[in-house]
């Protein structure tokens, strides 16, 4: 099994401290791995690995024929396959989703926009749109300062299941830690919460902890 855990915060997490979303991903994944000890991790970090955002000269090398293109027009399109290659790979994808401002990070929404390429990672058929990236268990480990589940001001959630689902991701687990940003207690409880959710998922006694 391949584990491909992405971390989108802007914040670094080091020494038990920083980016809550980083510190539950690498705790759901070191879950896998102790269920799964043949299986391999792989982590992107996007904030100390930062993906370019999909701009015209992007655009531009991406519509290009290969043959075509430019020496810097093959770079930057070699920057999105070998993200997409990655993920390809994976059977299992641990998604660290911080809220910022309602929505995904920035970081996020380029890896999501360098991964989804038509025939590549979905095709049109005459039946409609069909995601070529199947059979992946995702979990969205998602933390935010309020509280915003399933309220009309989460955008994340539809959004994450609305672009993973069309890219064929369709078994989408979500983990929730809300109200980090209330208090030190809410903040425990918020991080409780969200491990007890990780224990439930893997099918575990509840005992996952930092």
């Amino acid at each position: 099994m391949n584990i491909l855990q992405i971390n989108s915060s802007a914040r670094a997490f080091e020494n038990g401290a920083g980016s809550h979303s980083t510190r539950l991903a690498n705790e759901l994944s070191a879950a896998l791995l102790a269920q799964a000890p043949q299986a391999k991790l792989s982590v992107r970090d996007l904030a100390r690995e930062p993906h370019p955002v999909l701009d015209e000269t992007a655009l531009g090398a991406l519509f290009t024929p290969a043959e075509h293109r430019t020496e810097t027009q093959a770079a930057r399109v070699a920057l999105d396959d070998a993200l997409i290659a990655q993920l390809q790979a994976a059977d299992v994808v641990v998604l660290g989703v911080p809220m910022y401002n309602f929505g995904i990070s920035s970081q996020l929404k380029n890896w999501i926009d360098a991964i989804a390429r038509a025939k590549v990672t979905f095709e049109y058929t005459a039946n409609g749109p069909r995601g070529l990236l199947t059979g992946k268990t995702v979990y969205a480990v998602l933390t935010r300062g309020g509280i915003h589940r399933d309220q009309p001001h989460d955008s994340q959630v539809p959004y994450l299941r609305a672009v993973l689902g069309f890219l064929g991701m369709t078994d989408v687990r979500f983990v929730y830690a809300e109200g980090l940003a209330m208090g030190p207690d809410a903040e425990a409880a918020a991080l409780a919460n969200a491990r007890a959710e990780i224990a439930t998922h893997l099918g575990l006694d509840n005992t996952v902890t930092a």
